[in-house]
């Protein structure tokens, strides 16, 4: 009997078409890496396990840093798996290739990335020939049972999908091609100098960059200037009543500071003031009626803007617990979407919808939908149910499905989006609007009134009173006006000029960043004009967040309450595009051109050759501008320093690659200068002048070794007596010095707590937590102890209240900012002492999830009897398990290296005898340097060899960077 695959995005949803399949097409039997019964083979994928990567023979291996071998845009494109799901993969594609299996279903998410997804392992599995196999579309907008199962029924053909699978396809390539050779293009052109500056750029993110750059350079040069607004209260028969002074006259002109009501001189205003105060003034009034309709539904940019706004959530935040209520919770439809609208054919469905809603417990809710089932308020609409503007997906909406067991976060967003769902059904809001004019020896003064009249959708909201109008401000929209007879006078009372400053634009919070993303730069305040501009904005919907949060993880960005800020680092290569006049990169409305292009190709209106031409070119483009550029340095607008050059006292001024004295006026510059980019950290202009003011700085995060590490350090400026001048150096805070100097430590802080070696106190001292008996004192000339720990580990600054909490309780609270050296991933740990090895070490917390069976995550079936055995040996099965796993994987992509080598017979001496890959070598090898205290006092990144390690290097010590190298040599 022949049997249909059906492949998933992610387990969960592997699990909920079998539950939903079930009741129709038979029980099934559930196997470590599939579900299966006589018709189907269920399995899932974990996001991507399969990505794009250069041809061998395109492949730069050494030098790919530098001009020699760029560009790079091979004209096709192998895959790789992804390292971490290895083993998963081979399970799925071992299900792909069983003889009994005749056709497959791609049950990914429904979108360009789950179409990318299926169609990478596809091609994967069929290696050098297609797999050869009938593929079908499940296209799942939302996870309830009924909704998958509708899905089944209507399985989407191949052919219907080929426009989105090469808009896929062309988005992964271009973004690679962009990427790759952008990045090492600035890299190679940043690291010209020497060092090793790398400097990321994207098709998208950059682009982004450029937006919050271009906000920040209009703040940074906007000149406040002073201007008055001219405040009145009159007095009427009924009762007294606000207005402001306006130019009837006035028109639009090109300074977007202008405006109606608005004086420039304190003199003019002072006069109107003067003019009118006391006199009698002439009424008109015109009232008449305006609605306010609800906003539109939610797609998830407008969603992610929403909750920034009102709850402070990231759009990270908003993606993750959108997708947990349709996912884990099933109570809303698909969220990543681009769309406002509901298919046509929807509105049964939203009336059930409505019906769960008023007999859900949901108390505050449940009487709104109650009104809008008795008054029959869901029925057909352009604005809601419009084919036209349903794209992959509709707009997110509530489930048939009611929620229990939501988190607080969880049920905010929910909340918000049965709100608008509800809100979009219900009639518009109605005001009565009056604008008076007064006027008192030909000035003129308005004053408006607005006033709720029906609350319609504002209800919903809570807004039934007159005196809840938004923007209400007395004098401009004061809600309850006195009335005023027909032809009556009334009186000048109070008339003040109130002075006022203009202010710059603010800064993007990531609700307007994310606005400004979807218009692609464009200011578009209108929602339905934004929405028809959203098809040519930066990435998509589902894209946007991982996006900013990439600008975030680079430094580019730093998020400040709700403000993103852009750093030097943002700034610096914003200042080499512009001078590269790569403007592709730069501008966000030209990359959102290629963004509409994209979404052509899904609608078959443009071909994939043509798109990619368009991208190959912009990169040829690109790198050739930075091999090229031939002048000393990049024109922009530079700083210049308030602190005078150490050496001389002349001014110190900023280039592009430097901050450099130009000595004082009328003399020549000394020759001091120091990169504003050591080791890959770009300075901020506030700490370049800190540490000119006091010759050091620090400790910093984010520097990179030449290798690629990152590290922390302090900066110190000292002089050099060959030079004769003042140079630029990394301070490790190790005090190497101090006891061959015999130079003693005076501790200015008050003790931390006892140290768990010896129980004296323990103070802070350099760049570390130190035992106050482990450095030369006054009481104690002669170190006796060897507690110390760092202030900041693997980029964790570990503040004195956490030091405090490990030496009185034995660990600190569990802290969230580790960044493993050798995956550079960030992990949570506690940091605790460990009594047996004689130090600080990190504890884990414990997994809330039940341990796995040995084969349940690899998804590659084995036998019982190899089953057996591996209970019995698991530490020796271990290296054994990643080879086989490897080995498939090895098939596909012959250019990866073995999983693990037999180490030489000198480093096994070190490290054990047993198969190992590179870096779980070098940090074995970390461990026994650690554990034995190798590293040299004088310079912690000094290893001094015993006898084991001599044989190892070959010489008596080796720098930490040097360890990769060496230990290739001994891994066979």
């Amino acid at each position: 009997m022949t049997k249909t695959l059906v492949i998933a995005e992610k387990p969960s949803v592997a699990q909920d078409i079998v539950r939903a399949l079930t009741p129709v097409a038979g029980k099934f039997e559930k196997h470590d890496d599939h579900f299966e019964n006589d018709r189907y083979v269920v399995t899932s994928a974990v996001g991507h396990l399969v990505e794009i990567q250069a041809p061998e023979e395109f492949d730069v291996k050494r030098g790919k840093w530098s001009f020699a071998h760029l560009p790079v845009i091979p004209p096709y494109f192998d895959l790789k798996p992804v390292d971490k799901t290895k083993t998963r993969l081979n399970a799925v594609v071992k299900q792909a290739k069983r003889k009994d299996v005749t056709q497959l279903i791609n049950a990914c998410d429904a979108g360009r990335e789950g179409e990318l997804i299926f169609r990478l392992i596809e091609q994967y599995a069929g290696g050098a020939k297609p797999l050869g196999k009938p593929v079908k579309r499940l296209w799942l907008q939302s996870m309830t049972p009924q909704a998958i199962r509708d899905g089944f029924d209507a399985l989407r053909s191949e052919q219907q999908m080929a426009g989105l699978a090469h808009a896929a396809r062309s988005r992964s390539e271009a973004d690679w091609l962009v990427g790759i050779n952008g990045t090492r293009a600035m890299t190679a052109f940043n690291s010209r100098d020497g060092g090793f500056f790398l400097t990321t750029v994207g098709r998208v993110q950059t682009p982004t960059l450029s937006l919050v750059v271009e906000r920040e350079e209009k703040i940074r040069k906007f000149v406040s200037r002073d201007y008055w607004e001219i405040h009145a209260a009159f007095q009427a028969e009924a009762g007294e009543y606000p207005a402001k002074w306006f130019d009837p006259k006035w028109k639009k002109n090109e300074d977007v500071e202008m405006r109606a009501d608005r004086v420039w001189s304190q003199r003019e205003a002072q006069a109107i003031a003067d003019a009118v105060r006391g006199q009698k003034a002439s009424v008109t009034e015109e009232s008449k009626p305006t609605t306010q309709a609800s906003p539109l539904l939610f797609d998830l940019t407008s969603l992610q803007r929403e909750a920034n706004g009102k709850f402070g959530y990231s759009a990270k935040t908003t993606l993750a617990l959108a997708q947990s209520l349709y996912e884990r919770h099933k109570a809303l439809t698909y969220p990543r979407t681009d769309s406002r609208a509901l298919p046509e054919d929807y509105v049964p469905v939203a009336r059930q919808t409505f019906e769960m809603l008023a007999d859900s417990s949901m108390r505050h809710l449940a009487p709104h939908a109650r009104t809008a089932l008795t008054n029959n308020y869901v029925r057909p609409s352009k604005r809601i149910f419009d084919n036209s503007k349903v794209s992959d997906h509709f707009a997110i909406i509530p489930t048939l499905q009611a929620p229990s067991g939501l988190s607080e976060a969880e049920q905010k967003l929910y909340d918000l989006v049965v709100r608008r769902f509800m809100a979009v059904f219900f009639p518009s809001a109605e005001y009565t609007v009056t604008t008076r004019i007064s006027t008192a020896v030909g000035h003129s003064f308005k004053t408006e009134g607005k006033v709720l009249v029906r609350p319609g959708w504002l209800a919903i909201y809570g807004k039934e009173a007159a005196d809840e109008v938004e923007g209400g401000k007395d004098g401009d929209k004061g809600q309850n006006l006195v009335p005023v007879k027909p032809g009556e006078t009334v009186q000048t009372q109070q008339v003040d000029p109130k002075g006022l400053k203009t202010k710059p634009p603010a800064r993007y919070s990531e609700a307007t960043l994310l606005g400004a993303m979807e218009s692609a730069g464009k200011q578009i305040d209108d929602e339905e004009l934004r929405e028809a501009m959203q098809e040519k904005g930066l990435g998509t919907p589902a894209t946007r967040a991982a996006i900013i949060e990439g600008l975030l993880t680079e430094k580019y960005m730093l998020r400040e309450g709700r403000e993103m800020i852009p750093t030097a680092k943002a700034f610096q290569l914003m200042t080499l595009l512009r001078g590269l006049e790569v403007e592709e990169l730069c501008r966000a409305d030209l990359t959102g051109e290629w963004e509409f292009k994209l979404s052509q190709m899904e609608k078959g209106q443009l071909s994939r050759e043509s798109f990619m031409a368009d991208i190959a070119a912009m990169t040829e483009r690109m790198v050739k501008k930075a091999k090229e550029y031939d002048r000393d340095t990049i024109p922009g607008d530079y700083a210049t320093l308030t602190t005078p050059c150490p050496n001389c006292g002349g001014v110190v001024k900023e280039n592009y690659r430097r901050f450099a004295c130009v000595g004082k006026p009328g003399t020549e510059p000394c020759g001091f200068s120091f990169g504003k980019s050591p080791a890959g950290r770009t300075f901020e202009t506030a700490e370049a002048e800190a540490l000119l003011r006091d010759k050091k700085i620090g400790p910093l995060e984010g520097f990179r070794s030449k290798a690629g590490w990152p590290f922390t350090s302090e900066i110190v400026i000292k002089y050099d007596d060959e030079a004769h001048n003042y140079k630029l150096e990394f301070d490790f805070g190790d005090d190497k010095n101090a006891e061959e100097s015999g130079e003693l430590v005076e501790f200015a802080d008050a003790s931390l707590g006892p140290c768990p070696i010896c129980s004296a106190g323990v103070h802070e001292h350099g760049a570390n937590y130190v035992c106050s008996k482990a450095v030369p004192t006054a009481a104690q000339p002669t170190p006796s102890c060897t507690f110390k720990s760092g202030k900041i580990i693997l980029q964790q600054p570990v503040e004195r209240e956490q030091m405090h909490k490990l030496l009185e309780t034995g660990k600190t609270d569990l802290l969230d900012k580790f960044v493993s050296m050798r995956t550079r991933r960030a992990f949570k740990a506690f940091l605790a002492w460990d009594k047996e090895a004689g130090k600080v070490n990190f504890e884990f917390a414990p997994s809330k999830f039940p341990p796995r069976k040995p084969a349940a995550g690899a998804f590659a079936g084995k036998t019982a009897a190899a089953k057996a055995p591996a209970k019995a040996a698991a530490a020796k099965k271990a290296p054994t398990k990643k080879a086989a796993a490897t080995k498939t994987a090895t098939a596909k992509a012959p250019r990866k290296a073995a999983a693990g080598a037999a180490p030489s017979a000198a480093l096994a001496a070190v490290i054990g005898s047993e198969p190992v890959a590179r870096p779980e070598a070098v940090k074995k090898l970390w461990e026994y340097i650690k554990a034995n205290n190798l590293q040299d006092p004088k310079d912690k990144r000094t290893i001094v060899a015993d006898d084991k390690l001599r044989a190892v290097f070959g010489k008596d010590s080796a720098g930490m960077f040097e360890l990769a190298g060496i230990l290739g040599q001994h891994l066979g």
